[in-house]
């Protein structure tokens, strides 16, 4: 851990910072449940296990280039963000892996964003659909203690709360940021803006309400990836200068924990970096309202448009005249090597979130609430050049084509409760469907002669049955609950092979037992067990040998749904200016879904998804929130965990097995102190920290570098002035220290950020 890290701990330890508070799923005048975060709002989901909520006061510290950016100070969380506007943001619960992103439940409204079609980077939860400005609050909870929610929050879950018009409203923001961007050869200074605005009306004397919102979005990131020579023999090739060797890369891999063979190693220097992603995001949303004192009802509809345009790679080399080399066979000190894959690429989507809730009495003290949801992608069509000089010249190149896909959601719950007990059962469905065709084209940049290369597909559905039983036997609070899941995979196939129907079933039990003290003590012990079931993607992804006959070796389409038996024990005392909370949890999983290189079922060595036998995780977090202590005016959030997370039997290949899980942090800070200067003049200061992990499952990469998973700390100030009862200027600057740090790809460097937003 960095001494830079350390001290700041120490210093906000010392400062005791707490932080938790009580909440309810549906009435905030029930002080039973034990959350942490804000204490004037109920959290909007069943806080079994640790749970967090986060409100204005926590959000309007943070420099939110995007939503999912409000969470970045949250205890034993993180999102996988390379940049702003990325789409690829998948978040991390405690030990989980920062691509295992079916691991997470995230919900707008309580309506389903998560990308359940897959379980890697590419199918992050859809954040595009909700502006930061629209976000009332977030509520996090850890793992899957609750029986309402399928296996899918195995690490946790996340409900994003937008904002109900109070009246006749309007707002605007505006944003700019830029982020000075320096390594190995490339040097640029990227630019960003946006621009969101909305109204809001809510009758007087009336239960109807609307509010439309819109946002424009733009951004340009910094390179993900450096493209690496390749030896070659034969004629020498164009004489070139200016290629790259990164000395970390070489020292690691001198120390045997680089990766053989990778691009940046002695032999492999980089010749250019991948073009910066320039990223255009439009997005606007319409929620209509209904609340007569007994009948409540919500129509949401969101559309979200995102364009991906990478067209100037930073090519490194240069001839005898000075001209950038980025495609053939160069020779560099009588080397001859080979340079490609610095193609140029678009990437369009169109993509919309429709679902409607009603919530009615029924008898008394009965209510029933039903939901149902679409998530559609009409749209999602990757171009890429075949090299780079095809790119400009406008040659060949390749189409992915997605759709029509997307899933459905339906959830039906009818709840009873009394002063002393809440009785609730539900049945759920989900539907989830894939279909992607991949083209040849003679013209990359256009779908005209398209020629039809492959096609992949399927389709899954899973029906639930839950219940779930509350007693409040004061100073005791004793839960129980229970989940059927019935499962089927079908569909599926790759061109003309078809993959046989199949289907499988689980039950889940949970239980919590909270008890609380009389001096502001509260301990809860909660237990459950889930099952998660493979995604269309996991199951559906074989591929073709190079002849063009299927290759069966490529998938497995019997694989295993992940199982997890899960406990966590939580501690909290109020001392009034500052709350503490521990937690202990633990986990284990049988049949880890993970791709990594080992035996499949076939007996054949393949870099695929394979099921893990089993995976442990067990760890510790200390949560800290003082309000208005040690100084007036300030408030201070400290969180610290540590996590051992390990592959305990992998019969697919024993290297793995006694091996910290790649990507987990041990340790893992992150820290926020808020001061209000004047009533009109508040500053924060944040922190992130998370100690350097494995980069792969057998603990032979480590470094801190590009292709590794780096140690992170970064420290986030900003600022925010009130100018009047409408008007406000923010400014701020992330990673001030402009720490390089890397998950694979780059995280973003120092990058400055100007606000002003206007309310009616």
């Amino acid at each position: 851990m960095r001494t830079s890290a350390i001290a700041l701990a120490v210093a906000l330890a010392a400062a005791t910072p707490a932080l938790a508070d009580e909440a309810d799923t549906a009435d905030s005048t029930d002080n039973s449940i034990l959350v942490v975060g804000q204490r004037d709002k109920p959290i909007e989901i069943a806080p079994r296990g640790l749970a967090v909520s986060l409100g204005d006061e926590q959000m309007a510290a943070v420099n939110a280039f995007n939503t999912e950016d409000l969470m970045k100070y949250a205890p034993n969380f993180f999102v996988r963000k390379r940049y702003a506007g990325d789409s690829n943001g998948v978040p991390g619960f405690r030990g989980t892996h920062s691509t295992q992103s079916a691991r997470t439940l995230v919900l707008v409204d309580g309506f389903v964003v998560s990308n359940l079609l897959g379980n890697s980077f590419t199918y992050a939860p859809k954040w595009g659909v909700v502006g930061p400005g629209e976000v009332r609050q977030f509520d996090i909870v850890y793992g899957p203690y609750s029986a309402r929610y399928p296996g899918n929050s195995m690490g946790g879950i996340v409900n994003i709360s937008t904002r109900d018009p109070e009246g006749t409203e309007a707002f605007v923001t505006a944003q700019g940021f830029v982020q000075p961007y320096r390594q190995f050869s490339t040097g640029a200074d990227y630019y960003g803006y946006s621009a969101e605005a909305g109204v809001g009306f809510r009758q007087k004397d009336g239960p109807w309400s609307a509010r439309l919102t819109g946002r424009f979005f733009r951004n340009t990131g910094q390179p993900m990836m450096w493209y690496g020579l390749t030896p070659v023999s034969g004629a020498a090739g164009v004489p070139v200068t200016g290629a790259v060797v990164d000395p970390e890369h070489v020292r690691a891999t001198a120390a045997g924990t680089g990766i053989p063979g990778a691009p940046g190693n002695a032999s492999n220097p980089y010749f250019a970096a991948q073009s910066p992603a320039r990223i255009t995001q439009e997005q606007a949303k319409l929620k209509l309202g209904y609340d007569d004192g007994r009948v409540t009802g919500q129509l949401l509809f969101a559309y979200w448009h995102n364009e991906d345009s990478q067209h100037r790679p930073d090519c490194y080399l240069r001839d005898a005249a000075g001209n950038a080399v980025c495609d053939g066979q160069v020779t560099i000190g009588g080397q001859t090597y080979l340079a490609s894959g610095a193609n140029l690429s678009d990437t369009w989507r169109d993509e919309f979130l429709l679902g409607l809730k009603l919530a009615a009495p029924i008898a008394e003290n009965t209510t029933a609430r039903l939901a149902v949801s679409t998530y559609q992608i009409l749209r999602s069509d990757t171009f890429t050049s075949d090299g780079y000089a095809k790119g400009f010249s406008h040659g060949s190149g390749t189409l992915a084509a997605q759709g029509p896909t997307g899933w459905w959601t339906g959830d039906l719950t009818i709840e009873n409760k009394t002063a002393r007990r809440e009785l609730a059962f539900g049945l759920t469905a989900n539907a989830y469907r894939t279909d992607m065709a991949r083209y040849v084209l003679p013209d990359w940049t256009s779908e005209a002669g398209a020629v039809f290369a492959t096609r992949t597909f399927g389709r899954t559905r899973q029906l639930s049955a839950w219940g779930e039983a509350r007693f409040l036997l004061d100073p005791v609070t004793i839960t129980l609950g229970g989940r059927y899941d019935d499962w089927r995979a079908y569909d599926g196939g790759l061109n003309a092979a078809r993959y046989a129907a199949r289907g499988a079933g689980a039950f889940s039990p949970s239980a919590s037992v909270e008890y609380r003290f009389g001096d502001g003590t509260r301990l809860q012990l909660s237990l459950a067990a889930a099952t998660r079931f493979p995604t269309v993607g996991e199951l559906f992804q074989g591929s073709l040998d190079g002849d063009g006959t299927f290759n069966p070796n490529s998938f497995d389409p019997n694989l295993k749904p992940e199982r997890s038996t899960d406990a966590n024990l939580v501690l909290a005392h109020d001392f009034g200016r500052f709350k503490l909370t521990g937690s202990v949890f633990f986990q284990r999983v049988r049949d880890t879904i993970f791709a990594f290189v080992g035996f499949n079922q076939n007996g054949v060595t393949t870099s695929t998804f394979k099921n893990i036998d089993l995976t442990r995780q067990v760890g510790l977090e200390l949560i800290v929130e003082t309000r208005d202590w040690p100084l007036p005016g300030m408030s201070i959030d400290f969180n610290a965990a540590y996590t051992d997370s390990r592959t305990l039997r992998n019969a697919a290949n024993p290297a793995a097995e006694g091996v910290q899980f790649p990507r987990i942090p041990k340790w893992r800070i992150n820290a926020d102190l808020r001061y209000d200067f004047t009533d009109r003049l508040q500053g924060s200061v944040g922190m992130r920290y998370a100690s350097r992990p494995n980069t792969d499952l057998f603990g032979l990469q480590q470094g801190d570098t590009y292709g590794f998973t780096s140690e992170l700390f970064a420290l986030d100030l900003r600022l925010n002035w009130k100018v009047d009862d409408h008007f406000r200027v923010s400014a701020g600057v992330d990673n001030l220290t402009n720490d390089r740090a890397w998950v694979y790809h780059p995280y973003p460097q120092r990058t400055f950020l100007l606000e002003a937003g206007w309310r009616l």
